[in-house]
């Protein structure tokens, strides 16, 4: 079972974290099933118990997050570990809680890998993310990446479920449902519903190509508007579901088989490969399938800072801007074909001297870029000259590109 759900921080305009009735606290969780969604990740908060019994009467899968805390001093972590056991024995009958989440992004976040071993001890019946975000400690049941907008996914590994613990938080202010009047945000902000609508649906395609490379779970970023937080895909108030119904068509399509991805040129989370590449401006037309790179030197994939977060780093580049090369064989051209590319930040992909991708900004992972058009037309049957070139702007630093092959299933 595909788990796609909400991030819900379950707050309110008039309560702000006290729901008015236990009318409202139901209401949310059967919207959010009504939307599509299978799961709610209970974002750093605990709610009464009614919240979850709602959540059991109504067959809603619970993440349950531990409220974050600063934790400095042996005194602090004394209290979070009594606190965080006080919530496992006051929720641990609840069926639908099917995972602990003691640590977000690394709020507060100390002894990793001893509380995910007390928690699997603990309670043997639930999986345990040890960190929703950024700070894995390589431990517990589950590998969990933040993406905005994303999506994107953690590698996939043997013993441990690659999973999206939060994505999207695509932004739309609706007038007179708002917090506030001006100052409010989301990951990337749009106009109008039906702008909104588009690129939620695009989120999805991108989603469905990740599931078929093994992702096992999504958490979209978040149920309602929370003040000035306005990437709801409800209002504050709720009177208001930003959702078109195309839109929750697409939700549903989430859970259909997945397409079949097949890596014709892999990248560094597969296989690393060598690339020719130099951090000196290239003179002439270096993205072209016939410059003479043999003065560039040779690497493995992927390149960047070590300590970017999911990249699998095989050449360190730390300066401003990279150019990278490779030769690759494509017996032939795939029907669908995608570039996969993890670009922190700037990049732009050319195939044969002609430019395939122009990509801003960062990704937190590999993402699936279609290749159409004069585009797809680019790749030949038998070798192929792939250029990029990177550029570094702030935080994580990392390039690397592979293409794949996506054929679609029957139901």
């Amino acid at each position: 079972l595909f788990q796609f759900g909400l991030l819900d921080q379950g707050w309110w305009p008039d309560g702000l974290y006290t729901a008015p009735t236990d009318e409202a606290l139901a209401f949310d969780i059967q919207k959010t099933k009504d939307l599509g969604f299978n799961v709610i990740r209970k974002h750093v908060k605990v709610e009464p118990a009614r919240w979850y019994y709602h959540a059991d009467r109504l067959g809603m899968l619970v993440w349950q997050d531990m409220p974050s805390g600063n934790n400095k001093g042996a005194d602090a972590e004394a209290n979070f570990k009594r606190e965080l056991q006080d919530v496992i024995d006051t929720l641990r009958n609840h069926p639908s809680i099917v995972m602990w989440v003691p640590f977000n992004e690394g709020w507060g976040q100390h002894k990793t890998p001893d509380y995910v071993s007390w928690l699997k001890a603990y309670d043997t019946t639930r999986l345990v993310n040890n960190t929703s975000g950024w700070t894995d400690a390589k431990v517990g049941d589950v590998a969990d990446l933040h993406a905005y907008p994303g999506p994107a996914m953690p590698p996939v590994e043997k013993e441990r479920a690659a999973m999206l613990g939060e994505f999207g938080g695509l932004g739309l202010p609706i007038e007179t449902h708002t917090w506030v009047d001006k100052g409010n945000w989301g990951y990337r902000s749009y106009s109008t519903l039906d702008e909104l609508n588009a690129a939620f649906r695009d989120l999805l395609t991108q989603l469905r190509l990740h599931i078929g490379d093994g992702l096992a779970s999504a958490i979209y970023t978040q149920t309602t508007d929370v003040e000035v937080e306005v990437n709801g895909v409800m209002t504050y108030d709720r009177a208001v579901t930003k959702l078109s119904p195309d839109t929750v068509a697409a939700i549903r399509r989430v859970y259909a088989p997945p397409p079949t991805i097949r890596h014709v040129v892999t990248a560094s989370d597969r296989t690393p490969a060598t690339w020719r590449y130099t951090t000196t401006q290239p003179s002439g037309n270096w993205f072209d399938a016939s410059f003479d790179d043999a003065a560039w030197t040779a690497g493995t994939s992927g390149f960047g800072a070590t300590g970017t977060r999911f990249a699998n780093v095989g050449t360190p580049w730390t300066s401003s801007d990279i150019w990278l090369r490779r030769a690759v064989d494509v017996a032939a051209v795939p029907d669908a074909p995608y570039l996969r590319v993890f670009h922190d930040d700037d990049a732009q992909v050319y195939v044969n001297g002609t430019l395939v991708a122009q990509l801003a900004g960062a990704n937190a992972g590999f993402a699936y870029v279609p290749l159409t058009g004069a585009a797809r037309t680019a790749l030949q049957p038998g070798k192929n000259v792939i250029a990029v070139h990177a550029h570094q702007t702030r935080g994580g630093q990392f390039i690397d590109v592979g293409l794949a092959d996506v054929t679609e299933r029957s139901r």
